[in-house]
């Protein structure tokens, strides 16, 4: 795992989207797994600037899904394919052809699940996968005690994750209790994992997820097992590290070709 200590979250989101811009170069047609949420943000529109300045050709990128919500009806602004497709997909200039997700109002949600995780293995893998951290530690909708091995399934969100998400709704009642995520076992298949975490809010999340045990109560920490995760984090973040000063010499001694 390689701990990436930025300034701020628009110095992450640089450098986040010069990796995927990196990779895009290599393989035009990646399959880009994204987030939501506000943390991701800062990537977007660094590669949407990218795009508009002509640094950057993303016509034959693919993007999917990490999770949905369960319930909301199809079109409703604040599922997750409502805002992907208005914070990454339209930005970059993609059609809706190019962008794959689970399907939150299938009569058979477990059927669903199943036929997602069948749909990323068919397409080729994940390229690379965006995530964010919750609070508690969770990585897409995976709560604490979530199996490690998990695939594409069904989860009840708890209290807290429907407060943190209740900002995006007009009350913390429309927020619904059900999601569809990735499993930590099929977000571990992603070929390179990428968490961008901000805030001093996150701090003791990702201190247990980089510096204690892997565990299931931190589903985060299970990023330890991946052969290319990186963390990037800003000061705030990155304030209850005790390694953060290895962190900070590690990174600025890496080699010129190693890519992030």
């Amino acid at each position: 795992m390689e701990i990436v200590i930025v300034p701020d979250a628009a110095a992450g989101g640089e450098l986040i989207a010069a990796s995927i811009a990196d990779l895009l170069t290599r393989k035009p047609d990646a399959l880009l797994g994204v987030a939501t949420g506000s943390t991701p943000l800062p990537i977007y529109e660094a590669l949407a600037a990218r795009v508009s300045g002509g640094s950057l050709d993303t016509s034959r990128a693919r993007i999917c899904q990490l999770d949905e919500y369960v319930g909301l009806p199809t079109g409703h602004p604040e599922s997750y394919r409502s805002v992907v497709l208005r914070e990454v997909v339209e930005p970059l200039g993609l059609t809706e052809s190019s962008f794959m997700g689970p399907d939150g109002a299938a009569e058979d949600i477990a059927a669903a699940c199943t036929d997602y995780d069948r749909a990323l293995a068919e397409a080729g893998g994940v390229d690379l996968q965006l995530l964010g951290i919750g609070t508690d530690g969770h990585i897409g909708f995976n709560e604490p005690c979530s199996s490690l091995a998990s695939r594409t399934r069904i989860k009840t969100l708890t209290r807290q994750t429907r407060v943190d998400n209740a900002r995006f709704f007009d009350s913390l009642d429309q927020v619904p209790h059900h999601v569809i995520t990735q499993g930590i076992g099929t977000i571990l298949e992603a070929r390179h994992l990428v968490l961008l975490a901000t805030g001093e809010a996150k701090a003791e999340a990702v201190a247990l997820t980089v510096e204690g045990p892997v565990s299931a109560v931190v589903p985060a920490s299970a990023l330890q097992l991946h052969p290319h995760a990186t963390v990037v984090v800003d000061e705030a973040a990155a304030s209850g590290l005790k390694l953060a000063d290895y962190f900070r010499a590690t990174y600025a001694a890496k080699p010129s070709w190693q890519l992030l």
